[in-house]
C-alpha cells in the first residue's frame, strides 16, 4: 500500500485529490497538511511513501519543505511529487535541486497523476521530458558552465558520463540499455554509482547536475 500525505494549502483541491487517490486499491491517504512545516510533521508521524507537495503555501512553501524531507535521515523513503501550474518555473529548478523527485502539472489527467504517484513511490523520477527541457534552457541554460561544475565530472568514467546523458534526456534504464547496446542492470548500476559518486538523491538531481556542469546543453531548437 502506498501512504500518500497531501500538501496543499487549498482545502477543495486537498478533498478532490484525497478522493482520487483513495479510490485506488494500491494507494491510502494518511494525512494532509496546509503548509510545508505541517508536511514535514505529517510526513515524518505518518511513515510516508509519496508527498504531493504544492509549492506555493503560507509560512514554510514546498521547496522548504521538499529540502528538509530530503535531508533528513528519518525520511530517507519519503518521496516528493511537486504538483505545480508552471506559472513560475524557476520554482521548479529548486525543487529539483531541492531533491523533489519530479514535478506534475495540477491540470494533470487523473490517471496521469495516480501514475506519478507509483512512479515515485517505486523510486523512479518523474519529469516530463518537454517540460524539463524548457525549464533547463530558461535557467541553466544561460552563460557556460563554471570550471568548478566542470570538474565535477571529473569522478565519472567515461561510460558514466554517457550514461549520465541520455538520464538527462528522459530515457530509461531499458531505453539507454537499449542505445548503448549493454543490459538494463549495466545501466541501473551506473546509473547508481554516478547518483553516488555526485551525491545525487535521484534521476531529477542527474538531470539538473547533467545541464548545470554543461556535459548536456538546451536544445535551441
Amino acid at each position: 500500500m502506498i501512504r500518500v500525505v497531501l500538501a496543499d494549502d487549498q482545502a477543495l483541491l486537498r478533498g478532490a485529490f484525497r478522493v482520487l487517490v483513495e479510490s485506488e486499491p494500491d494507494m491510502e491517504v494518511v494525512g494532509e497538511a496546509g503548509d510545508g512545516a505541517e508536511a514535514v510533521a505529517v510526513a515524518r508521524r505518518t511513515g510516508a511513501d509519496v508527498v504531493l507537495m504544492d509549492i506555493r503555501m503560507p509560512g514554510t512553501d514546498g521547496i522548504a519543505a521538499t529540502r528538509e524531507i530530503t535531508a533528513a535521515d528519518d525520511l530517507g523513503g519519503v518521496h516528493v511529487l511537486i504538483l505545480t501550474t508552471f506559472e513560475a518555473d524557476e520554482y521548479v529548478i529548486e525543487a529539483l535541486r531541492a531533491g523533489a523527485a519530479g514535478f506534475l502539472g495540477k491540470g494533470a489527467e487523473p490517471d496521469e497523476l495516480l501514475t506519478a504517484i507509483r512512479t515515485v513511490a517505486a523510486g523512479e523520477s518523474l519529469l516530463s521530458p518537454a517540460a524539463t527541457k524548457s525549464l533547463i534552457a530558461r535557467f541553466l541554460g544561460a552563460g557556460g558552465p563554471s570550471r568548478a561544475a566542470e570538474e565535477r565530472l571529473a569522478v565519472l568514467t567515461a561510460r558514466e558520463r554517457e550514461v549520465l546523458a541520455e538520464v538527462a534526456a528522459g530515457l530509461s534504464n531499458e531505453e539507454i540499455a537499449e542505445r548503448l547496446g549493454v543490459s538494463p542492470l549495466t545501466v541501473k548500476t551506473h546509473v547508481n554509482r554516478t547518483m553516488a559518486k555526485l551525491s545525487a538523491r535521484d534521476r531529477a538531481q542527474l538531470v539538473v547536475i547533467a545541464y548545470e556542469t554543461g556535459l548536456v546543453r538546451p536544445s535551441t531548437g
